[in-house]
């Protein structure tokens, strides 16, 4: 789970698509369910330049995360996360490879060898999360492994 947030936050989850939900289902119940539990402020969206995946800003310039992979990071709102791209890592959808809101309360992120999406944030947006049927989230611990039950690692 560290491998995609970092260990200061209350609670954490795993979400992955389930390929029997439309992904834009998938995706809107992400953001509102996000939307639901954040105060009104502007969002940080970020692009992993994958080489295979639009960053949506071509020529803005890459932020090194993680282990110094060049992200896009452009501050805009929830609505923008499903309408700026077309098409990431985790199947045909729209969401950022990562997202978080202004005050950091919270933290959306896949890494590029994901097929899930690592979440870290307050306990009252994590049970939410994992009582949303569309988003087949599940909670997890720091020291857990958050691949989720029934996939595998390449």
């Amino acid at each position: 789970m560290t491998s995609a947030i970092p260990p200061v936050f209350p609670a954490y989850a795993t979400l992955h698509w389930d390929e029997s939900v439309p992904i834009d289902v998938h995706e809107r119940a992400v953001i509102d369910t996000l939307t639901r539990h954040t105060a009104d402020q502007p969002w940080w969206l970020g692009y992993l330049e994958t080489g295979a995946h639009d960053v949506v800003f071509d020529r803005a310039p890459r932020v090194p995360l993680y282990a110094d992979w060049p992200y896009v990071l452009v501050q805009a709102g929830p609505a923008q996360t499903l309408t700026w791209r077309r098409g990431h890592m985790r199947g045909d959808g729209a969401l950022p490879d990562l997202f978080f809101p202004q005050d950091r309360t919270w933290l959306v992120s896949a890494l590029w060898d994901d097929v899930w999406t690592c979440v870290g944030g307050p306990e009252d947006l994590i049970a939410a999360l994992c009582r949303e049927p569309h988003l087949n989230a599940r909670r997890v611990t720091t020291d857990e492994d958050a691949l989720p039950p029934g996939l595998a690692r390449d």
